[in-house]
């Protein structure tokens, strides 16, 4: 009986520790910066980065010392305590057919803004957009067509980034993905590329 008595203990206090759990569904900063990682290289055709190896596995959990009786139900307790965390999975989502048209269209733009992004007269700015920065070099003749791409690839650029967010059902998350990207456009832009700092000085890399 005694236990008896302690296998239901055991299961109560995994039972209410279960419902007393809170979960908070946070921004995946790291997940968001590898992705966006992965779409600027992409888009500036800039080579990947080495996978790193994975870390080796870690030890499965061992049952001793619990009674054999008792583990069915500790399993479940347990099951139902960590399974809505583990829905709320840390990668995101950046595969959707909008997103892959998008970076196609970002990607077949990216060699002929290159020239004028090596110039000056258009910059990657801090928020996550390009900037006609200086056209003042640029043949009169040009000047409308820099500023239509520069109008196309911000339009992509803002669409990119509601789309991540609608693809992992977090609007909310735009203004964070936007963020990121703005900080890896500048980290992988090729050398010569101008970039609009933090305090919003302008700088070749």
């Amino acid at each position: 009986m005694r236990a008896l008595s302690r296998m239901f203990a055991v299961l109560v206090l995994v039972l209410v520790a279960s419902a007393c759990v809170t979960i908070h569904i946070y921004f995946p900063a790291a997940a968001a910066e590898e992705a966006a990682r992965t779409i600027v290289r992409d888009v500036l055709e800039a080579p990947d980065a080495p996978t790193p190896d994975e870390p080796d596995a870690a030890p499965e959990p061992t049952s001793r010392g619990i009674t054999p009786l008792i583990m069915p139900a500790v399993a479940w307790g347990l099951e139902r305590l960590v399974a809505p965390a583990s829905a709320q999975s840390p990668d995101l989502r950046v595969e959707s057919p909008a997103i892959n048209r998008l970076r196609t269209s970002m990607r077949s733009r990216s060699a002929e803004l290159a020239p004028y992004l090596r110039s000056g007269a258009v910059g990657f700015g801090r928020d996550g957009f390009v900037e006609a920065r200086d056209l003042s070099d640029v043949p009169l003749q040009e000047r409308a067509r820099v500023q239509r791409m520069v109008s196309e690839e911000n339009a992509d650029r803002r669409a990119l980034y509601r789309e991540i967010a609608r693809a992992n059902d977090r609007p909310d998350w735009e203004d964070q993905i936007r963020e990121t990207f703005a900080r890896v456009w500048v980290e992988e832009a090729p050398s010569g590329y101008w970039y609009q700092d933090r305090n919003g000085a302008w700088r070749q890399k």
